[in-house]
């Protein structure tokens, strides 16, 4: 149960006054739906306007509030602007220009012969000084007092700044005075205010004390959490898994394993070995051979007489798992099934008989495998693939599916630089496979400008009649009206219109029997061409695809490109990668492009976009599971991550938990970030 003293907080938005159902809208894809979220929206800048008597004082692009008479309407031909144009004190000229539908408001604003109050920035048309739809228009200074310094909020279609700040001010009423969970050495250390003023602060102006606590208050929630999901792991009895070795003797691999599986290998028969549930992430790029790993891992718990899961993130991902792992242990006599959520009728009875008999050795699937339905006779391994887009909660579930906990190994194809695992992954040891096996091809990767698409086109036409397979990426489904960003459904037509039906598309808002048959022709080669959205980032393995193209490639993060680059070069044939770039590209955006064309090192991609990006985002545009954090910056989780972990373990083992006074403080916070998972472990819930 959460704590009264946070219901306030989360109560939903509409719950504030002015909010119904047409302005819940674009609160909600602000993910703003209850008040603790309006609470935590902060500011991404501010504007600083300062007071002048008249123009004279001011300087062009300085934001600025002066006191303007009306002197006419100047309303322009076509399309253009309403002009109002005024004077100042000293009869300096300043236009007031107005756009669209603003222009019928503003001629009622701004009256002839009316002096107003007018705050915005002021710049220069050709040899006169105007302004464009300025911010605030008052009929006395005191109504702008307010507006010198004013925070500039992220905003969504049918939300204005005034309308969301006014939010803001009953959000900030409604929050509580609440207890200190932070170490009150640490508190007077940094200078940082409790945590009621940090809100009020940070909304209120730049301020680094207020934001780095708010920072920290997230960073400490999450270490907190992670450290009770491993000290609850710790204290439970597991199934201690040691295998004879007889079914892995059996795997016929092509390759030999690297000394970085080797390793990975033995970490893990080391963990499955002991009572305690092992707990243990599987970092590897792509290619590095996490499958073969996993498998391994899977075959000791079957040697020692129990089952194994994994469990994907998407049917697709799921499938090729399946595949792969019948494949790799052909000849072994090991049972695994399928199961995921179109699994239906007999096939699915089948298998949750196989399941609840033991005569399923391991089953792979998407989240159905850790249904109510699903028994297992003895689960004792779970793999869980692409980790980070998985919460706690759904692992707690699967948790349960056996007699005892099971073992976890977790996986992740994603690059993560060193300085970020402890923030997603702190709970869990690490094995990393930093090598990849050999015989792995280099892909060739070029940067092309869009303005070349027509012979990036032909160069697919030949490479199709060549026999060969391809992949196009696009950053979106469907064109929107006020964005150029290419859609895949727009670029699948103008490519079927010239292939044909080797053309197939496949996206996440496809039906799922869609998408798995268009999938299953392009995997059995009856379809040449695939154009995608990120969906095929993971889980795609096409020996014959040898050509991507990546179109708007500096709108993907470097994670995200790296990872679409692999789905190419899984064969013996040389493979090319074509990043089409559009005509504007950042300074930033150009040395990503050049890194990728440098190297197919995913973690040192990772390691490198992280100093490009510093306090931006991390790998690109902002993905789920780039960091578990919305408040914290990339400088702030280096700062302030380790002393947080630090004092999260001082908590634990010398305040006594969450039992102590500060511990009942340690429990607000938790709720407060909905980390309150950590809580129901403590309870055993």
């Amino acid at each position: 149960m959460r704590p009264d003293a946070l219901n306030s907080l989360f109560v939903e938005t509409e719950a504030l006054d002015g909010v119904g159902p047409k302005l819940k809208r674009p609160l909600e894809k602000l993910g703003l739906t209850r008040v603790r979220d309006i609470v935590y929206h902060l500011p991404e800048r501010f504007v600083e306007r300062r007071a002048v008597a008249d123009l004279d004082e001011a300087q062009v692009g300085e934001n600025i509030i002066v006191a303007l008479t009306v002197q006419e309407h100047r309303a322009s031909a076509g399309r253009g602007p309403l002009r109002v144009m005024t004077q100042d004190a000293l009869g300096n000229v300043c236009a007031i220009a107005y756009f669209g539908r603003a222009a019928y408001a503003a001629k009622k604003a701004l009256p002839v012969g009316a002096r107003r109050w007018v705050a915005g920035r002021l710049d220069q048309y050709g040899q006169m000084l105007q302004i464009v739809h300025p911010d605030h228009v008052a009929e006395d200074a005191g109504a702008l007092a307010g507006q010198v310094r004013e925070p500039v909020y992220a905003l969504s279609e049918g939300l204005t700044q005034g309308r969301l700040a006014s939010l803001v001010a009953q959000a900030l009423k409604a929050a509580p005075e609440l207890p200190e969970w932070c170490e009150r050495g640490l508190v007077e250390r940094m200078g940082w205010p409790a945590w009621r003023e940090a809100i009020e602060r940070a909304h209120r102006r730049p301020d680094g004390a207020a934001r780095d606590r708010l920072a920290y208050d997230e960073l400490l929630a999450n270490a907190l959490a992670l450290m009770l999901v491993r000290a609850r792991n710790r204290s439970e009895r597991g199934t201690p898994l040691v295998g004879d070795g007889h079914l892995r003797q059996k795997l016929q691999l092509p390759f030999a394993l690297t000394g970085a599986q080797q390793r990975a290998i033995a970490e893990i028969e080391g963990d499955l070995a002991q009572p305690a549930p092992m707990l243990r992430l599987l970092q590897g790029d792509v290619g590095s051979g996490k499958t073969v790993v996993a498998l391994s891992a899977m075959l000791v718990a079957v040697e020692a007489g129990a089952q194994a899961a994994l469990l994907a993130p998407t049917e697709i991902l799921a499938r090729q798992h399946h595949a792969t792992l019948m494949r790799m242990a052909q000849g072994t006599g090991v049972e695994i099934a399928l199961l995921t959520g179109r699994d239906k009728g007999r096939a699915r009875e089948s298998v949750l008989m196989g399941l609840i008999d033991g005569s399923i050795d391991i089953v792979v699937g998407t989240h159905a495998i850790f249904q109510d339905a699903v028994v297992y006779k003895n689960l004792a391994l779970a793999v869980i693939d692409e980790q980070h887009r998985f919460g706690v909660s759904q692992r707690l579930l699967l948790a349960r599916k056996g007699r005892r906990a099971p073992h976890f190994l977790a996986m992740t194809a994603t690059p993560i630089p060193r300085t970020l695992t402890l923030a997603q992954y702190g709970e869990m040891d690490v094995s990393r496979l930093d090598e990849l096996p050999p015989g792995r091809q280099a892909i060739d990767t070029r940067v092309v400008s869009a303005e070349r698409l027509d012979d990036v086109v032909g160069a697919l036409a030949r490479h199709l009649q060549g026999g060969g397979q391809a992949y196009w990426v696009c950053p979106m489904v469907r064109e929107q009206e006020t964005d150029d960003i290419a859609a895949a459904e727009a670029r699948f037509a103008e490519l079927k219109a010239r292939f044909g039906d080797d053309v197939v598309l496949v996206h996440g808002q496809l039906k799922p029997e869609l998408k798995d048959a268009a999938m299953e022709r392009f995997a059995a080669g009856q379809a040449k061409l695939l154009v995608a959205t990120t969906v095929i980032e993971v889980g795609v393995d096409v020996p014959n695809a040898t050509l991507m193209v990546i179109e708007q490639a500096e709108r993907f993060g470097l994670a995200q490109l790296h990872q679409l680059r692999g789905r190419v070069g899984r064969g013996q044939a040389k493979s090319v990668c074509l990043l089409l770039r559009g005509a504007e590209l950042s300074e930033t955006g150009r040395k990503r492009l050049a890194l990728m064309r440098e190297t197919q090192d995913g973690f040192r991609l990772a390691e490198e976009d992280l100093e490009l990006r510093g306090g931006g985002e991390l790998l690109g545009t902002r993905q789920s599971g780039d960091t578990p954090f919305r408040i914290a910056t990339l400088e702030q989780i280096q700062k302030l991550l380790p002393i947080a972990h630090d004092d999260a373990r001082l908590l634990i083992e010398r305040d006594g938990g969450l039992a102590g006074q500060r511990g009942e403080a340690a429990r607000l916070l938790l709720y407060l970030f909905e980390r309150d998972w950590g809580v129901q472990l403590l309870r055993g819930g």
